[in-house]
């Protein structure tokens, strides 16, 4: 039996000291102990996930936790789970779809309608590599969702945002927005060959250029806005890469993705470090790599191509762009 002792031994300090290693590079959990007792925050793409583990997150911390989702069955089940863990009772699940102009409007609506305070708004839903699919209103589904779609809500929900100064926007970006190309003749991929990959890096980018953009004409107004990458998180976003699909690249990239791609729990950090830490706030429009800021690409810190962005999405969604929403 003595035998055996030291090769387990030997195993079993190797494996602690892998686990370690995942969770360092992983990022670890969110450095602040601060609560948002009675705070309403509203996460997008909330019922699986970085989206989930966010609301979960906040809900520990004594958050009305709306969550905004398209599929109501799976955003029930997802407030169930929330409640029932956190033992917080101020978790909602309400229909939005971010594919459809009229679904945002409808929620927009019924929240400025219910509640007279928005302290956190968290554009987390996305789509990833799909095909050539379009939304509801025809724009291209990656950008469609993953930049109009928030933009249009973030908008609609400012006024109630600014009432509930100190509050704050939270956009999850990804590290592929570095590859994005704003192509202002073509957002929508009507006269290209489409190109899933340069589609979505396309509408990460937009996000931070949003990002950006929408600080500068909140300056004086106590909200904040900063974009995030997360991370790599094992979630259903990736499920249209094949990444998984194919038995090789599981075998010979597993211990990589093990070491390198986070759970969704660790995913979700910093996203709620965003959302409550002290030191944070009246930090704006900066983009944030994990818990650390960090400069984005050159396109995204290119304030002309950030207005312009903001002129043609606000023509596309439909958005009045009156005197107190233009910049100052």
């Amino acid at each position: 039996m003595n035998r055996y002792l030291l090769p387990l031994s030997v195993l079993g300090t190797v494996a602690g000291g892998a686990v370690l290693l995942r969770d360092y590079v992983a990022g670890g959990s969110c450095p602040s102990k601060a609560t948002i007792l009675g705070k309403t925050i509203i996460v997008t793409g909330a019922n699986t996930g970085i989206g989930k583990q966010t609301a979960l997150e906040l809900a520990k911390r004594g958050g009305n936790i709306i969550l905004a989702c398209r599929d109501m069955e799976k955003c029930e089940a997802a407030a169930r789970d929330i409640r029932r863990e956190t033992l917080n009772h101020h978790v909602s699940a309400r229909h939005l779809d971010l594919a459809s102009l009229k679904s945002i409007r409808e929620f927009a609506a019924k929240i400025t309608e219910e509640k007279e305070r928005v302290h956190i708004l968290i554009n987390n839903a996305a789509v990833m590599r799909c095909p050539h699919w379009t939304t509801e209103d025809g724009f291209e589904m990656q950008f469609g969702v993953n930049h109009l779609g928030h933009f249009l809500l973030t908008n609609l929900l400012l006024d109630t945002l600014k009432a509930s100064a100190p509050s704050r926007i939270i956009n999850l970006s990804s590290l592929a927005h570095v590859a994005g190309h704003m192509d202002f003749d073509d957002l929508n991929w009507e006269k290209r060959t489409y190109d899933t990959k340069a589609a979505y890096c396309q509408s990460k980018l937009a996000v931070v250029l949003f990002t950006k953009e929408l600080s500068r004409r909140l300056q004086g107004t106590g909200v904040t806005v900063n974009a995030l990458h997360p991370g790599v998180a094992r979630t259903e976003l990736g499920r249209h890469t094949g990444m998984h699909s194919s038995a090789f690249s599981s075998f010979t990239l597993g211990p990589i993705f093990w070491l390198l791609v986070k759970s969704p729990q660790l995913a979700a950090q910093p996203s709620t470090y965003l959302a409550v830490a002290e030191e944070l706030e009246g930090v704006s429009g900066k983009y944030f790599d994990g818990f650390k800021e960090k400069p984005p690409a050159p396109e995204a810190e290119d304030e002309e191509v950030a207005q312009r962005l903001w002129a043609e999405s606000a023509r596309l969604v439909g958005l009045e762009l009156s005197a107190g929403s233009s910049p100052q």
